[in-house]
């Protein structure tokens, strides 16, 4: 007989109308989920077809074809004559209040003091624009950011896109298809590609150079960056968790999570737990800094804070705030400054209306009588 239910057991005949002894709880995922870094480049950049390989060129070779890059390209600060680098692609119009302009490619190089009138210390992040020019425009009917199955849905007031390139760079050390982007416009090759979106009559002309003097002291901006890749981090330096006692009973967990509260019917790890992991190389965006100082002649924009996302000598890029109670009521420079429309030059040192300049005399407050 016992052989006969275990014969029985075994082929498991009565397993659809028995009873489950365990009870499962579904629990929904989180919409909040943080998803791992993508390291990839977007689609519309050309993908490279060859390797970068020693040509074993002579002096004199090299020599003639630095000759060759320098007469090609010349400095945008040098040749401001050319319409290529001056006219806009529409006429400019007026600023009107919803148009969106494009931003900037900044490199952070760097914290500074600045005082205000009142006395008070503020630290400020200086940020370097660095050979910006527009390298493409995609007017609103080609530009199609979302690529999806389904049908996209139809705005009426569409948005085009420029694309910005940064620091000039050898095209001898590029592949043939990247300097196929920029040889079509006539600028030289950059390190840095970001996209603008802008308004229909923010449009700019392939080849327009950008300056610091895009913005003006004392506009609100927000500034989008990569922050530091710290690398795989436990929980104390990743979360901020206060950890465990260094004594008393305590045995080798003093920098462990602890208990993370997955047991009974659970019995999984719920999606968004703090654990231990890659901590940095995220892209971050601090909203509503105001821009305290710009340099005309560096190119250079301090900003207020010291908590712009990135190492130094990493770039990030800057436009103009989305905070709908910051944005700017006064006429910015729209849709770019253009050094050649205007016989007025710009003095060397730009200053917010509270920021104490340097050149000025020392701020001295007397007690009231």
């Amino acid at each position: 007989m016992t052989s006969f239910l275990k014969t029985i057991n075994g082929l498991q005949l009565f397993h659809k109308s028995l009873k489950r002894s365990i009870d499962m709880m579904s629990v929904p995922k989180r919409e909040k989920y943080i998803p791992q870094p993508r390291y990839r480049h977007p689609e519309w950049l050309p993908k490279p077809q060859r390797v970068l390989y020693d040509e074993r060129l002579t002096n004199d070779n090299q020599q003639f074809l630095n000759e060759v890059v320098q007469d090609t390209y010349v400095s945008p600060t040098i040749n401001t004559n050319s319409p290529l680098k001056e006219d806009p692609i529409e006429p400019t119009v007026e600023w009107k209040v919803g148009m969106q302009r494009t931003g900037l490619i900044a490199k952070k190089i760097g914290i500074y003091p600045l005082w205000l009138k009142n006395g008070k210390k503020v630290s400020s992040t200086l940020l370097q624009i660095v050979d910006n020019e527009v390298v493409k425009y995609i007017p609103p009917e080609k530009f199609f950011p979302v690529i999806s199955k389904t049908p996209s849905i139809q705005v009426k007031n569409r948005r085009g896109c420029l694309i910005i390139g940064a620091e000039n760079i050898d095209p001898q050390l590029i592949t043939k298809e990247y300097y196929g982007i920029f040889n079509d416009t006539g600028v030289q090759p950059k390190r840095i590609l970001r996209r603008f979106i802008v308004s229909r009559e923010a449009a700019l002309q392939p080849g327009t150079p950008l300056f610091a003097t895009h913005f003006k002291p004392g506009e609100i901006v927000d500034i989008r960056g990569k922050t530091v890749d710290r690398g795989f981090q436990g929980v104390m330096k990743r979360w901020g968790f206060k950890g465990m006692p260094a004594s008393h009973g305590v045995t080798k967990t003093h920098r462990r999570p602890g208990n993370i509260g997955s047991g009974g019917t659970k019995a999984r790890v719920m999606p968004g737990t703090k654990l231990p992991g890659h901590m940095g190389n995220r892209w971050r965006i601090l909203r509503g800094v105001r821009i305290l100082r710009i340099n005309t002649k560096y190119n250079v924009i301090w900003v207020l804070g010291q908590n712009i996302p990135g190492e130094t000598n990493s770039y990030c890029y800057m436009y103009d705030t989305r905070l709908p109670l910051r944005k700017s009521q006064t006429m910015p420079n729209f849709p770019t400054y253009f050094p050649n429309t205007t016989d007025e030059l710009l003095p060397e040192e730009l200053y917010a209306d509270d920021v104490h300049p340097f050149s000025d005399s020392t701020i001295e407050f007397q007690e009231e009588s």
